[in-house]
């Protein structure tokens, strides 16, 4: 039995700087950081030639012969399944996929899927993939064979971990710097930092797509805004490096301002007076995450008004969700052929047709 773990992230600035329209033309930037809140992927040896996917969190599940049956169906589980596609060698596996936070948060939670098939197929296969090419891989699935309008960001945050600025350059190079913040200054920095989920569905599909669009003329106004956010994540790690905690967060105020800039659907009515009442609560900086229109909300808070900041979201039904930093990035967390106790070495899962009905 193999287990991976990937992690969610949360970005700080510069995003919409890592789509092809944008780096492809000029250095984009990211500031991010992942949390504690992961993607599984468990997988499983066959000895029938078989792959058999399920989904918790989609609650889908499918099992097809790929040398047989070709691509499969089932938009649910496209993603994995054109994960899965990767594998230079045809597999038979079981793979259970589940996660700690569901997607549409705006946390990367579909690139951190996935980052945790790929890191498994590798894994189970001995390929000599470098966390390079897992990120690179990752990408070219979601935009190259399901035709999404990702940036790169959030495959490489789950590949690498921890707090690091990102760098995307027009020659494609990726380049991934670590923050070498001591630790007590990232504990100070994790305790100022609160997420609420805002309960607000979340299509970042759209938005994506409107940001391409808007920012690939080199003197458009969406392209201008862009680079105002990188400029602000670049000031965020000087920030950080400087432990100037309140400064970085003032400066995470700046860059919401600028990212509702690109976008009309970046926040509405409602995201606008939960922030606004938020920073009334004392709250320096925050922003949506992801691409923004729905999700969590993060908060930058001085310890000493975090109670009266908690007191106002829990009265408008938000709830919180703790986290911390973490630094591991997609890891390997099982890899036992004898834990199954099976001569086949793994498990087999069989489901039976639905009785029908009566």
């Amino acid at each position: 039995m193999l287990i991976v773990r990937s992690p969610v992230r949360i970005s700080f600035a510069g995003g919409g700087t890592d789509l092809p329209a944008f780096f492809h033309q000029e250095r984009g930037a990211v500031l991010s950081t992942t949390i504690n809140k992961y993607c599984y992927a468990i997988l499983t040896r066959r000895d029938d030639g078989r792959i058999h996917l399920i989904s918790a969190d989609l609650r889908s599940n499918h099992a097809w012969h790929p040398l047989r049956d070709g691509h499969a169906g089932h938009d649910d589980l496209q993603l994995p399944m054109a994960a899965l596609k990767q594998a230079i060698q045809p597999l038979s596996a079981n793979l259970f996929l589940a996660s700690e936070i569901p997607p549409g948060t705006g946390l990367g939670s579909s690139a951190a899927v996935c980052v945790g098939v790929l890191k498994a197929i590798a894994t189970y296969a001995h390929l000599p993939w470098s966390r390079y090419e897992i990120a690179e891989r990752a990408y070219f699935v979601a935009r190259q064979e399901l035709h999404k309008p990702v940036g790169k960001q959030d495959e490489y945050a789950a590949v690498f971990g921890g707090l690091n600025t990102i760098e995307f350059f027009p020659g494609g190079e990726v380049k991934v710097t670590p923050l070498p913040l001591a630790h007590d200054l990232l504990e100070a920095l994790q305790s100022r930092l609160l997420l609420f989920d805002t309960g607000q569905a979340h299509n970042s599909w759209e938005i994506l797509n409107q940001q391409e669009r808007d920012s690939a003329p080199l003197h458009s106004h969406s392209r201008q805004v862009l680079r105002q956010g990188m400029g602000l994540a670049d000031a965020m790690r000087q920030a950080l490096i400087a432990a100037d905690l309140t400064g970085f967060g003032q400066l995470l105020h700046q860059a919401w301002l600028y990212k509702k800039q690109v976008s009309l659907q970046i926040s509405n009515a409602v995201i606008d007076e939960l922030y606004a009442g938020a920073r009334r609560q004392g709250a320096v900086g925050g922003k949506i995450t992801g691409a923004g229109g729905g999700g969590f909300l993060l908060l930058y808070c001085e310890p000493e008004q975090q109670l009266q900041l908690r007191e106002y979201m829990r009265d408008r039904k938000l709830q919180e969700m703790s986290f911390q930093f973490e630094t591991g990035g997609a890891a390997v967390v099982v890899n036992d052929p004898y834990l199954d106790a099976d001569a086949n070495c793994g498990l087999r899962w069989e489901f039976l047709p639905e009785p029908a009905a009566a």
